[in-house]
């Protein structure tokens, strides 16, 4: 048996064939070389590069076309799941009897909702007709006034429209057609750049707007100021999916089985709901291999995070993170619902406990200063990490033993309430009747499970999580929490 590697993060377990196609990619690679990696046993994503580049070959449609001989394939869930997948096109087409196992499966909602939206920015496509062919000029400048319509039509910063514009549409049809053409004719023309970036945007918009349906949201928010060399402020237009369910149905009928896991999947209707998982699903509750005496969980019954109390909140906060770290000093994480509430409170336990380490996650983190951030918490190490919570640091990152021993989490999670986020409570709570619930409860507080799972990640470790929100008091709340867990409400003594 062969392993090979795809990117992004993905592998196959690739069964031994002497009838591999000869076609391309393949037709470049030797029989030879073929045998020869039949033997190698692993093929990490190091050596399929090396591989595909031995015989000038795209080492990505070299992965691509190595599931035609896999077994088992690990990878990111777009590669199933996205509009045009390779390994649902494959699956479709060979009739293979296909099993899905899904970690991770929460993050499933929003990848999906991702997968089937679409924006079209005005400036990029802007800076397109300033630099574009000649022979291009006519069709943008008939998209360009398509989008001034749009922008006069518009009477607020924020419009919702019943479908996709149809004029815009075909516009926009008539002018990927042509650049599709001028392209064929004229391969140097993209290369990477700025027309064959907006090019497989604009083709990408086109698909989602053709799956448009009551799962899905049209808007247009007005942009600030007109872009450059031009006098109307277009807007953005949007296709959001809000519900992927019914898209991703032919996803579930194309396989013999599917099994999603993940350890925040409460509640389930929530999930089977807006995945669009058939009735017949079964569902299984497995007991948590930990105890509650691992993990003491204390609430904050005296702090409120809301908007309007944020201000409030820091002093007490600071002093409960302080007395915490006293008590028991040690490596900490501390989750916020922003960057600007993080630098407030951050600031706010530094005046008034100067003695304690921090370190904080800023904004557009690169690889290394991710690696640096997590590197500070090691087993003699003390002091608390400032991060956001749903961001780099609040699930994904393996921190057991001493390196870390306790959360505090200030906020419930909330996404934020804005025009696009009550659309989707509007849109949910007609579908499902749960609209508060489906847009902001249960993902928030999944998030805050996810981080405060960051603390106990063996039966060996011991730690304390502080719900720095007088919410989680709630009996609404409570129970979405893990049942192992056991919640003190009690103010700390």
């Amino acid at each position: 048996m062969w392993l090979s590697s795809m990117p992004p993060t993905s592998r196959f377990w690739l069964e031994r064939s002497s009838s591999m196609k000869r076609s391309s990619p393949y037709q470049r690679m030797t029989c030879p070389s073929r045998r020869q990696r039949s033997q190698a046993g692993w093929l990490d994503k190091t050596a399929l590069r090396e591989l595909a580049l031995e015989h000038s070959v795209c080492p990505y449609y070299l992965g691509q076309e190595m599931l035609r001989w896999s077994d088992v394939a690990v990878g990111d869930v777009n590669h199933f799941f996205d509009i045009g997948a390779h390994w649902h096109g494959l699956t479709l087409e060979h009739g293979w009897q296909s099993a899905l196992l899904v970690d991770e499966a929460h993050n499933l909602i929003e990848r999906a909702r991702a997968m089937y939206s679409a924006q079209l920015d005005p400036a990029p496509f802007q800076a397109l007709r300033h630099s574009a062919p000649a022979a291009l000029k006519a069709g943008l400048d008939r998209l360009h006034r398509q989008w001034n319509a749009l922008a006069r039509e518009q009477t607020g910063d924020y419009t919702v429209l019943p479908e996709p514009p149809g004029a815009f549409n075909a516009a926009l049809q008539q002018l990927c057609g042509e650049i599709g053409d001028h392209l064929a004719l004229h391969p140097q023309d993209a290369a990477g750049g700025p027309l064959q970036t907006w090019f497989f945007d604009a083709l990408h918009f086109q698909r989602v707007a053709e799956l448009h349906g009551d799962h899905s949201l049209c808007d247009l928010t007005r942009t600030p100021h007109p872009a450059p060399g031009t006098r109307v402020a277009q807007p953005l237009i949007s296709l959001r999916n809000l519900v992927p369910g019914p898209l991703l149905q032919d996803r579930w009928s194309a396989v013999r089985s599917a099994t999603l896991f993940s350890a925040t999947l409460a509640p389930m209707d929530y999930v089977a709901d807006l995945l669009g998982l058939p009735a017949d699903t079964l569902r299984v509750d497995v007991p948590s291999p930990f105890a509650g005496e691992q993990l003491a969980v204390r609430v904050a019954p005296h702090i409120s995070t809301r908007w309007t109390d944020r201000l409030a909140s820091l002093t007490p906060m600071a002093d409960t993170m302080a007395a915490q770290f006293a008590a028991e000093p040690g490596n900490y994480l501390a989750f916020f619902s922003s960057f600007d509430y993080l630098a407030q409170a951050l600031d706010r336990l530094q005046q008034r406990h100067p003695s304690i380490p921090v370190w904080a996650q800023s904004r557009g983190m690169g690889e290394p200063e991710r690696e640096a951030f997590i590197a500070r918490f090691t087993d003699s190490g003390q002091g608390i990490g400032f991060a956001v919570l749903g961001g780099a640091f609040g699930e994904g990152i393996d921190l057991p033993g001493r390196r870390l021993i306790g959360a505090f989490i200030a906020t419930l999670g909330l996404p934020q309430v804005n025009p696009v986020n009550e659309q989707l409570k509007a849109r949910l709570q007609a579908k499902f009747g749960r609209g508060y619930d489906y847009t902001y409860l249960f993902p928030g507080v999944q998030k805050v499970v996810q981080a405060a799972g960051r603390v106990i990640r063996s039966e060996q470790d011991h730690g304390t999580v502080w719900l720095l929100d007088d919410r989680y008091a709630r009996a609404e709340v409570r129970r979405l929490l893990p049942a192992w867990w056991v919640v003190d409400r009690r103010p700390m003594g």
